[in-house]
Parts: C-alpha cells; structure tokens; sequence
C-alpha cells in the first residue's frame, strides 16, 4: 500500500488563488494509490516546477475549448511538472533509482505510464538537473523558439524582454545577447536589485518598471536616431504591452509569450489595449505562440543550449530560485509567482514522508 498526499484543486480561481478561508482555491488530501502495473512506474516526488502558465489552467473565467492543455478539474490534483526518483518500475525502460521528469502534479508520490516519464541526462559541469524543470526545459525552450521562429529574431535587431528576472524572460535576454548576438538587448525587471541581475546576464541595459521615470528611460534607451525597438518579447502584457506598441519600429515583430499581469484579474479589471491602432499604423506583427509547437525542434534546440553552456555563453545556477519546505508548503510557494517574489525559475525541493511497502504483510516503513 502506498498513500501519498496531494494537493487537490478545490475550488476554480477568480482572483488570486487562496489557500486560506471558507472555500480554498487548493485542499490537502491523503489517497490511497493504485499498485504500478505493466510499463508504469512509482515515482517520488523530488522537485516541483512553479510556472505562471498554471493559473490558466484553474481559471473560472477560462473556456476549456480554447485552452492549450485540459484545464484541471475541481476535486483533482494541480497539475505540473516535476524532477522525481523512480521507487519502483514494471517497465523496462527505468530502474529504481532513475530520475526522471514527468507530469507528476502537486503529489508526493505518483503511479504514471513510463512513455510519460522523461530521462534526464547528465549535464555539462555537473550541473543539477533541477535545470530540466527551468532553462534546459520547457522554459529555456519557450524563450529560444519564442526569438527564433516565432519573430526570426536577428543580429541586427535592438530586442527588449520583459519581465526579464523570471524564467522565461532571463533566458530570452540570455539567448538573444549571447547566442544570436542581437546589436542591443534592453531587459524589464521589478526592481534595481533584479535589473543588475538582468545585466549581469548579458543585457545592455535592464529598466526598472515600478520607476517614476520608466516610460521616459524607456525612450532614452531605446536606440538613437528611431528610438524603438525591432522585437519585444513579451511575458507581461497589459500597460507595459500597450506603452511598447507606442515604442515598436515600423515592421516590428512582437513575440507574443504571458500576460502575466492580467493572470489574477477578470473583467473590468482586466487592462485592455489602447494603443491597439500602432499596430496597424507601423504593420507590427504580433504573434501568440505555445511552445508545443515546436516539439519535433527540441533537440535540436537543446544541442544549442549544451553548446552554449560549454561555451560559457549561459548562465543557469544564478537564475533559479529552489525553495526547500514541507509538501505542505506547496501553494504559498507557488504564489510567490504573482507577487514578484522570485528571481528567474522557482522550484520547490519536496521533503516527502515515508511510504509504506505493501510487500511485507508487517507494514515495513521505507525512507527514500
């Protein structure tokens, strides 16, 4: 027998998701889970990645016929992903021990299809694979396909990322100053703190959205004799998307990734665009995306990234945030995504409890 908690979507999101209160967005439980059976695998929880896109998922507001992924049902586990340990195997593909990426959810331990599970090679310097959750995972591969095929992002292009100190946006200033070489990269940050950080990256400059003086040093640093900018990358939408038409050069290509700052609102609480006429003015090219997309493309995006890193042309330790805590701690965790909390990925180390091996008619406790 082996019982696991899990983290249950207890009641769809309006506003900001709740862990607290009458009727919490999220609920804690304890199930029983089923014995793995040919080609499935028990896996442990090691690693849970945080992502902006989650709250799509669990939204009230959302129609599921226009979502990319199924949205998570009331009375399920959250969805995600995670770095996990293989306890047991009935596939010949992964033995104990293996680590491997996988939809595990917000759940300690889970029984899954090994064709779901994912193996996760050493890394160049002894890297820790957490990075698969983050820059060498779907994150990374976001911001590369989001410059590359989405906007043909050039070395004659002055690009700017906002929300450039979280996952996504470190990795787009990253990929679009040392690897594709673009002539200006101008980074979006919440603060000086992360916009030194977004420099130390590689961005020529990192801008300072909460500043007073943000829209005027976005028109300073924009290059001279235009003063705009080729392609944006946007991971934010809302006021800075709609100040950006207003700073984009004729035939400018927006690579259209989050709007995460419109996640927790609804209605008329959501910011709209004005400046939507920009768009039709200067023939801009303002284009959504999904990184799904570009599946058959990930290995050879990834032999990109391997390069790069031995190169020393990426800098992934610096940006990922691992935060160590309880199963329990789970949701508070996450929602550090929406109050800026947190500096490039946001992982969570999981400590998970002991489980029971219903091998032995005693109950023996195994640690893993």
């Amino acid at each position: 027998m082996v019982k696991s908690r899990q983290w249950l979507l207890n009641a769809k999101a309006t506003g900001l998701p709740t862990i607290e209160g009458d009727n919490p967005t999220f609920k804690l439980v304890e199930t029983e889970l089923p014995d793995p059976k040919d080609d499935e695998v028990l896996v442990k929880l090691t690693y849970l990645s945080n992502d902006p896109a989650q709250r799509g998922w669990i939204s009230k507001d959302a129609d599921p016929d226009r979502l990319y992924v199924p949205p998570v049902r009331e009375g399920s586990p959250m969805n995600a992903r995670g770095l996990a340990e293989v306890v047991e195997s009935k596939s010949s593909s992964f033995k104990k021990g293996d680590t491997v990426i996988a939809s595990t959810g917000w759940s300690e331990y889970a029984v899954l299809p090994a064709k779901q599970l994912q193996p996760t090679p050493d890394l160049p310097g002894g890297k820790g694979k957490t990075h698969y959750l983050g820059a060498l995972g779907l994150t990374g591969l976001t911001a590369y396909f989001g410059l590359t095929e989405v906007v043909g992002t050039t070395s004659d292009d002055t690009v700017v990322v906002s929300g450039a100190a979280g996952a996504t946006g470190m990795m787009a200033v990253q990929i679009a100053k040392n690897i594709l070489g673009c002539k200006k990269v101008i980074g979006m940050a919440g603060s000086d703190e992360k916009c030194k950080w977004v420099e130390s990256l590689g961005a020529d400059l990192c801008l300072n959205y909460k500043s007073s003086s943000f829209e005027e040093d976005l028109k300073k640093a924009l290059p001279a004799p235009d003063g705009f900018a080729n392609v944006y990358f946007d991971n934010v939408g809302g006021s800075i998307t709609d100040l950006m038409l207003n700073r984009m050069a004729k035939y400018g290509r927006i690579s259209c990734c989050g709007a995460i700052s419109n996640y927790n609102n609804s209605g008329e609480a959501t910011y709209g665009i004005k400046n939507w006429f920009e768009i039709i003015i200067m023939r801009l090219q303002c284009k959504g995306f999904i990184v799904l997309d570009y599946m058959d493309k990930y290995p050879q995006a990834r032999e990109v990234f391997r390069k790069a890193l031995e190169d020393g042309k990426l800098k992934i330790d610096e940006g990922e945030q691992i935060v160590k805590g309880g199963f329990e701690d789970v949701p508070k965790t996450w929602l550090q995504l929406f109050s800026g909390g947190n500096t490039g990925k946001l992982v969570t180390a999981i400590h998970s409890r002991a489980i029971v091996d219903r091998n032995t008619a005693l109950g023996h406790v195994l640690t893993f």
